[in-house]
């Protein structure tokens, strides 16, 4: 069980993160400096920043969970991984730093109109508020097994912890503190896999062992659309899901935008998605290791637990004293690194694309104010979606998966127009967008419905959600700007197009 030392090495992390805040808070002059760091941030600090924004408790618990219930073949989605940050440098970095935005949807007030720009941050908004409510929810379990606190105490802690040093520092606190973070997290997998190997006996025998039980086959070339176990699945059509993250997030522009220049902006990007092949091998063999060192070996006994519920157990029951402190804390590190660039994508997209502003230029002090408002009341109402989070039985992952694919899809869509099909009636890409939600209703199960309320008529797996969904907002744009081009011209009596 937990001791004095394990909580002594909890609060000496909370207590660095804490002083990281309060330095910063010192040195931003103006809304650059707390939105961008001015400009001149190292791209290997932001490369790191990157993984850990799109790591956290989900992959700490969850990538060893299936490990241990599956095996390791979703290190395939990496591969559509790696060609979507060359669309992404190649495509999306070049246009984002050479067009002087501050967010990702002021390019699409350029190309189209204000009502894009405006519907675009909603649905961004919109998606990252449950991401939010799922990033307090998770950790927060942890701290109630750990202390005993009823759900909302632990909760509040960890809302009100990450909205504290986010609103002090700004982007430098969070990518400084993103790098101690991955660290302890990372590090936090590496222990687990050394305290497995040592108790089974080495390394080389508990990975053997994990081969004769399936757990470390890593590719399939099997052809199935209903499976996002598969290479096709996992890699090529993953790469449209992955694409629309790395290029429609603000969370990623925003660090894009916080380097020298579009070649170290790709430095980070490349960086990130190394990272995160070492961050799925090693938690990935976590999960293997740890069905070795229980199924196999019969190391230790374990009693009758769900698969989400072995690691924390491991943690809690295997690991030494100390190390106990550092593990939760690696947990609570994976998940405040994705929580802060969460708060600062959206204080950034509400000043920038949701609040009018009499001068476009004004980029000083109120407007960092602003920020550190706006980082407070999105903490909040991330602190409400954890609520909902935890109501009904229904998986987090699926309803992440839903409403990842509903919102992203569409977001995707309109960017490409932007870059590709500037001509596209903003009306046509704003009905587009709707249009391509409703093109998943026909493949997909609506988890906030009660079970069975909607079944799917084709089964396809995650992955071929926002393939869909882009494909539907793209074909309806298009038809509806050839509608509205033709009436035009019949108005007017002006050729169409």
């Amino acid at each position: 069980m937990f001791t004095w030392i394990d909580w002594l090495v909890i609060v000496a992390y909370f207590a660095i993160v804490a002083g990281i805040g309060f330095y910063f808070s010192r040195r931003n002059t103006d809304f650059s400096d707390f939105m961008f760091g001015g400009g001149n941030m190292p791209w290997l600090a932001v490369g790191i920043s990157l993984i850990a924004t799109s790591v956290s408790a989900n992959t700490f618990l969850g990538n060893p969970a299936d490990g241990y219930a599956n095996d390791m073949r979703l290190l395939m989605l990496n591969v559509g991984s790696l060609v979507a940050i060359v669309i992404v440098g190649t495509v999306f970095i070049p246009r984002f730093r050479a067009s002087g935005i501050k967010s990702a949807y002021e390019l699409l007030e350029i190309k189209f109109s204000r009502p894009v720009r405006v519907l675009a941050a909603a649905f961004y908004s919109c998606h990252l508020l449950l991401r939010m409510g799922m990033l307090i929810y998770g950790p927060s379990l942890v701290l109630m097994k750990i202390t005993g606190a009823p759900f909302w105490v632990a909760a509040m802690a960890m809302a009100l912890f990450a909205m504290m040093y986010t609103s002090l520092g700004g982007i430098k606190a969070v990518t400084t503190t993103d790098i101690i973070q991955f660290v302890i997290f990372f590090g936090g997998g590496l222990l687990c896999i050394w305290f497995c190997a040592r108790g089974v006996g080495g390394f080389a025998k508990t990975w053997a062992l994990a081969s004769e039980a399936g757990k470390t086959r890593w590719y399939d070339f099997t052809w199935n659309p209903a499976s996002d176990r598969n290479f096709y699945t996992a890699s090529l059509v993953y790469v449209v899901f992955e694409v629309a993250i790395r290029g429609c997030d603000q969370q990623f522009v925003q660090r894009y935008l916080s380097t020298k220049s579009v070649r170290t902006a790709n430095y980070s990007s490349v960086t990130s998605s190394l990272l995160g092949i070492c961050v799925g091998v090693v938690f990935f063999t976590v999960g293997a290791f740890m069905y070795v060192y229980f199924q196999v070996a019969h190391v230790q006994a374990l009693p009758d637990l769900k698969v989400n519920e072995v690691l924390p157990y491991f943690i809690v029951n295997v690991l030494p004293t100390g190390v106990k402190g550092l593990l939760v804390a690696a947990i609570l590190a994976a998940d405040m690194g994705a929580l802060s660039s969460v708060l600062t994508a959206l204080s950034n997209t509400t000043v920038v694309d949701f609040l009018p502003r009499k001068d476009a230029a004004d980029v000083g002090s109120h407007n960092i104010k602003n920020a550190r408002k706006w980082v407070v009341l999105w903490g909040m109402l991330g602190l409400a979606a954890s609520f909902v989070c935890a109501i009904g039985n229904i998986s987090i992952l699926q309803k992440a998966l839903f409403f990842t694919s509903l919102f992203t899809g569409p977001l995707l869509s309109i960017f490409l127009q932007a870059f590709f099909l500037p001509k596209t009636h903003p009306k046509a890409v704003m009905a587009g967008a709707f249009a391509g939600m409703l093109a998943l209703l026909p493949f997909t199960s609506i988890p906030i419905l009660p079970p069975g309320t909607w079944k799917p008529l084709f089964a396809l797996a995650w992955p071929w959600n926002p393939v869909i969904s882009v494909a539907g907002s793209l074909l309806a744009s298009q038809l509806l700007t050839l509608v509205l081009s033709k009436r035009k011209a019949e108005v007017t009596g002006t050729p169409a197009g």
